[in-house]
C-alpha cells in the first residue's frame, strides 16, 4: 500500500482560503486523509488525544502561532515526534531559524503550487 494511502495529516490555519488550498493540494496528491482546524490551540487539544503522522501548520495565527504550536508539540510526550511543516507567507531567517531549534521538519513558503507541496512532503516523509 503507497504511503499516501496510509498517512494521516492534519492541516491548521485560521484562513479558510489558505487551508482550502492546503487540503485541494493534498487531495490532487491522493493524500485523503486530512483533518483540519482553525487554530493552535485547538489543533493541539486534537492532536494530544489523536496524533497524525504530520502536521501542516499557518505561522501566523491569533493567540498561539504556528511555532507555539510546534513547541507545544515537541514539549508533550505523545505529540513530540508528529512530523510538522510550517507553511507561511514570510520566509523570513529568524522564524525559519527558531523553527529549526524547536525541531521542524520542514518549510513551505505560501503561495506554493500542488508540485512544490509534493517536494516538501517528500523531503520529510519519503516518496509518497
Amino acid at each position: 500500500m503507497p504511503l499516501k494511502d496510509s498517512l494521516r495529516i492534519m492541516v491548521v490555519d485560521d484562513m479558510s482560503t489558505s487551508r482550502g488550498l492546503i487540503i485541494q493540494a493534498l487531495e490532487e496528491l491522493g493524500i485523503r486523509n486530512v483533518d483540519f482546524r482553525k487554530d493552535g490551540a485547538s489543533a493541539l487539544a486534537a492532536l494530544v488525544a489523536n496524533p497524525v503522522h504530520l502536521v501542516l501548520s499557518d505561522f501566523n495565527m491569533p493567540e498561539m502561532d504556528g511555532l507555539a504550536l510546534l513547541q507545544a508539540l515537541r514539549q508533550n510526550r505523545t505529540t513530540q515526534r508528529i512530523g510538522f511543516i510550517l507553511v507561511s507567507g514570510t520566509a523570513d531567517r529568524t522564524t525559519i531559524e527558531l523553527g529549526q531549534q524547536w525541531g521542524m521538519n520542514n518549510f513551505l513558503k505560501k503561495p506554493f503550487s500542488t508540485p512544490q507541496l509534493r517536494n516538501c512532503l517528500q523531503a520529510v516523509l519519503g516518496p509518497l
